[in-house]
């Protein structure tokens, strides 16, 4: 744990974990300066910070050695209200355990709405002059995991609170340090802005405790009192000591430490360039893809400021940079924050010394970086190109340019994508609580629940913000023929604003029923647990005294409400009818003809959340499993329509397709017996055949040869890998990155797995350089792919990863194995060309000599037997292949590291290492397991005497010689 604990020297951490690290190091800095402070952070969970909350309670040791208190808050607006109130300890010198407390406030981009409110009084109040606030923004330029796009400068803009805005991973440490340092000296709250590629990044870097220093302003006297909170204050001399102060001294303190700054200086001057955060990793990107050194730039006069604080803007850095500038392009993503400051610094300039301006608009005014979605360094670096042609500043840059357009993916006429979306786990509850019965619709909202918003046959059309789930039924009701509806409610909702809906629907008087699907986890941002006390009898009563007088309890296990005694948590004290879960249907048919609010309680425990039970030992595993005999089957696709589960999954055998239960993602359900068929058989005490691992004691290891490794010297190497959720994608980049550092080269991952993405596409994007400045934007972009690791064949043919591919240069190992959408639990039938799939690839590439199949996922479920170690198969087969650049004794060092199921791990990167070396050998011992009846049933038939002679063999087997005489 190096990461928490190292003052000096290299590390390698992700941005969630430089987070955790952050308020451990103001500490420790603290401490060195004389200052005995302590640390308090609250918030509440949600992408790009779903996973924060979880990092601090793995780091729970620490921060209690560091005297830091983690309390999650149950919304954000009463986090940011307790953050407060750790900056009002200081109002009671005479209590004070602490010289100082410094404060972080967490939460995504639409709990930064909601609790604006709350900022703006805590804000105009102040800081402790020795605490400080960080305000961490979570914010998703690319809606991959939210309702909507989000951008919250101008939410905090509006409540006066500076904003620094960190490039990369060790932008974090550095800035967040400052932060602390700028709140106590303005006695502003700070803004600290997060998206995916910095805190879902990971990467290595140099980290030094001596280094952080921070001026104090000379050029900026304090008003007498201060800046800082006080006790008593005034509404309006607040507001007046934020503008006359606050932020001049926010600006003064960023300009004494420098932390707005010009990083490459043209000595002639021509065009400027200023950016911000993620920005200007992008542009670094784009100035090497059209070939231009820091050197080169600045002997053709191009100049690049880099700012930090990106309101409000420091003005003497911006008129002292935009000097001689005969052009400045303003490169922010989203809406401009810098450019229109920049305009309104800029403005008393003499016309002949103003520069002109590009940024969202060029000279004309027509669209130039646009505002919508996310920039690329592609896109940026063609922008740029073209200026620079404009303007002939230099020479074959249109090269460069028609290079890179070329680059972009173009779809050929009978090129069809198949989109793998998330979807429900095995075992979900949501598979069958969020279904209706016939004529019904619901209201959707915040949750893995959701993901019904895509699903036609769940009949949810429409969604809110969180907490608001079934209110717009309030302004529908007086104006439609529809008599009721349905509103689906997460747990978590519930107890974070969702009971305010219901509140306000007994208040409006409506019919509606809320199903409050308690799963007992928050699990769409990886299973935590809900922020209070909170049982689904502790539900039934909150609601009935609220005014709801129809309350339903149902589950998969009923017996254990009806039998609760008294003092019992599951017994209930309010009028509650119970129902097994089967009887869903039965039960609404009888709820919508309800007069009135009537609530629903479904409880089942997060499929997901079963399963980490299970594995830590805190939850039964039932010694139950289902399989199907495939030569009863009759691929009806019943058991699916009935589970609406992903674990039962098509094979295709001479006798058409069956169905089989992948035991590998199975959560033990059992919906899936629903279906009422034959062919489902329960086993009782039995258990998945573990590897024999004499399978490989025959291969002699000394024989497989070390590959060539692909060079690092001179640039990146880019290794995009694919697959699906909850199959040990991230896994693999942790790995590869552990990897490379232990053999002291750069390396930066992203991860991009949004939502709960099980079932859905995942990618990780791994660059190894090696040396930190060989890397800039960790995520990969359009043509940048060295080596394409393609664990799954369906997200790796999809638009958004084809376009990342280099013709003619990248290469790709591709899974040859086909897992099923989610499209089959409804059409037994659907089907996905794995042939298609593959030419698409292909033609992307350029040649087939540039793609190599491995059929990781069959090879895993037999010589393993799970499924999940496919992608280290995968793994192995790419590095024997020559095409990953870090060597196998550090990736199996990585593997022991990780500290999980080692031994099978590293069987399984071996075994996709001999695959690629000597693929005879795996298929001699994948012939030697395929001698039952099972695999034989599902082998097909060469030719046709062969064809016959197996059915007069099933049939003697079934009755006797006789009937197969008479077949023949």
């Amino acid at each position: 744990e190096d990461r928490y604990t190292r003052v000096h020297g290299e590390v390698i951490m992700s941005g969630i974990q430089a987070l955790v690290r952050l308020p451990m190091l103001q500490r420790e800095i603290d401490l060195a300066s004389g200052l005995n402070t302590a640390g308090f952070i609250s918030g509440y969970r949600g992408s790009p910070l779903g996973g924060y909350d979880q990092a601090l309670w793995k780091a729970t040791k620490f921060l209690q050695d560091h005297h830091i208190v983690f309390r999650p808050g149950i919304n954000e607006d009463l986090a940011a209200t307790a953050v407060w109130g750790s900056q009002q300890t200081c109002l009671h010198p005479e209590n004070m355990k602490y010289d100082g407390i410094f404060g972080i406030w967490y939460g995504k981009g639409p709990g930064i709405d909601r609790s604006c409110d709350a900022f703006k009084h805590a804000n105009a109040a102040g800081t402790d002059p020795k605490g400080g606030v960080l305000l961490l923004m979570g914010d998703d330029h690319g809606c991959k995991s939210s309702t909507l796009p989000h951008q919250s400068e101008q939410a905090l803009m509006s409540c006066f609170i500076p904003i620094l805005n960190p490039a990369g991973v060790e932008d974090i440490i550095d800035m967040g340090l400052f932060g602390f340092a700028l709140s106590r000296y303005c006695g502003l709250w700070v803004g600290f802005k997060t998206i995916t590629e910095t805190v879902d990044s990971s990467s290595t870097f140099n980290i030094d405790l001596a280094k952080y220093k921070f001026e104090t302003p000379l050029d900026f006297r304090l008003p007498v009192g201060g800046l800082n909170i006080r006790w008593p204050d005034v509404a309006l001399e607040q507001e007046k000591r934020i503008l006359d102060y606050r932020l001049p001294a926010a600006q003064a303190f960023v300009r004494a430490n420098k932390i707005d700054k010009e990083v490459i200086a043209a000595p002639k001057r021509k065009i400027g360039i200023i950016t911000t955060g993620k920005s200007y990793l992008d542009v670094r990107q784009a100035l090497k893809w059209l070939e231009l050194t820091d050197e080169q730039a600045a002997d053709f006069g191009i100049s690049l400021y880099k700012v930090g604080m990106s309101w409000p803007l420091e003005p003497q850095g911006i008129e002292e940079f935009a000097k001689n500038h005969k052009l400045l392009v303003i490169v922010e993503e989203k809406r401009g924050v810098i450019e229109d400051q920049v305009k309104q610094i800029l403005y008393g300039m003499k016309d002949t010394a103003r520069p002109v301006i590009y940024g969202k608009a060029d000279k004309e005014g027509q669209p130039f970086l646009s505002s919508a979605g996310e920039l690329s360094p592609w896109e940026i670096a063609i922008k740029l190109g073209t200026v620079l042609a404009d303007y002939t500043i230099v020479p074959n840059v249109q090269g460069h340019v028609d290079y890179l357009q070329s680059l972009a993916f173009k779809p050929g006429k009978n090129h069809e994508f198949v989109d793998r979306k998330p979807f429900f786990c095995s075992g979900c509850p949501h598979n069958t609580s969020t279904k209706l019965p016939e004529g019904s619709r619901a209201l959707a909202g915040i949750g893995c629940h959701y993901m019904t918003i895509w699903m036609p046959e769940r009949h949810a059309e429409t969604y809110t913000q969180m907490g608001g789930e079934g209110v717009p039924w309030i302004g529908q009701t007086d104006f439609t023929k529809e008599k009721h509806v349905f509103a689906n409610l997460g747990d978590g909702t519930y107890y974070h604003s969702g009971l305010l809906a219901i509140r306000a629907s007994v208040a409006a008087d409506v019919n509606i029923t809320y199903k409050i699907l308690y799963n007992d986890a928050v699990a769409m941002t990886g299973g935590q647990p809900v922020d209070g006390p909170i049982s689904v009898s502790e539900i039934a009563s909150q609601c009935y005294h609220e005014g709801v007088k129809k309350i339903i309890v149902m589950s998969d296990d009923i017996e254990k409400y009806k039998t609760a005694g008294k003092g019992s948590p599951l017994k209930m004290d309010v009028p509650v009818e119970f129902y097994q879960r089967d009887d869903l249907d039965k039960v609404q048919k009888k709820l919508r003809d309800y007069a009135g609010v009537s609530v629903l309680i479904y409880e089942q425990t997060c499929a997901a959340e079963k399963r980490r039970r299970r594995k830590r030992g805190l939850l039964e595993d039932p010694q139950k499993r289902v399989v199907i005999n495939q030569q009863v089957c009759e691929g009806c696709g019943d058991c699916s329509l009935k589970s609406n589960c992903l674990s039962v999954t098509p094979v295709e055998t001479e006798f058409g397709r069956k169905r089989q239960i992948d035991q590998s993602s199975c959560n033990k359900d059992y919906s899936c017996l629903k279906g009422f068929c034959p062919s489902f058989v329960t086993v009782y005490g039995g258990k998945l055949k573990a590897p024999d691992k004499r399978f490989f004691q025959d291969y002699d290891t000394s024989t497989l040869p070390d590959p060539k490794l692909p060079s690092i010297d001179d640039s990146a190497y880019s290794i995009l890998v694919t697959g699906i959720g909850g199959t040990g994608v991230v896994t693999i980049g942790a790995i590869l990155g552990m990897a490379v550092h232990m053999e002291g080269n750069a390396c930066s991952m992203i991860d991009q797995a949004g939502l709960a993405q099980k079932g859905g596409a995942v990618t990780t994007h791994l660059k190894i350089a090696k040396r930190h400045d060989q890397i800039f934007a960790s995520r990969i972009s359009i043509g940048e792919t060295d080596l394409l690791l393609g664990c799954d064949k369906v997200v790796s043919a999809s638009a958004d990863i084809l376009q990342r591919l280099c013709p003619q240069h990248s290469h790709v190992v591709i899974n040859q194995d086909i897992t099923m959408t989610s499209d089959f639990t409804k059409n037994p039938d659907f089907s996905i060309s794995d042939q298609g799939l593959l030419k698409q690839i292909v033609n992307r590439c350029g040649d087939k000599k540039f793609v190599h199949e491995f059929g990781a996922t069959h090879v895993a479920a037999k010589l393993i037997g799970n499924t999940i170690e496919a992608n280290l198969m995968m793994l192995g087969f790419a590095y024997q292949k020559g095409l990953v650049p870090v060597t196998h004794q550090a990736i199996e060092k990585a593997i022991e590291m990780n500290n999980v199921s080692v031994e099978k791990n590293k069987l399984s990167f071996l075994i996709g290492r001999i695959a690629a070396e000597t693929p005879d050998f795996i298929a001699e011992k994948l012939q030697q397991l395929s001698k039952g009846l099972e695999l034989d049933f599902q082998r097909k038939s060469e030719t046709l005497e062969e064809m016959i002679l197996r059915r007069m063999s099933d049939l003697k087997n079934y009755q006797n010689e006789a009937l197969s005489e008479t077949y023949a």
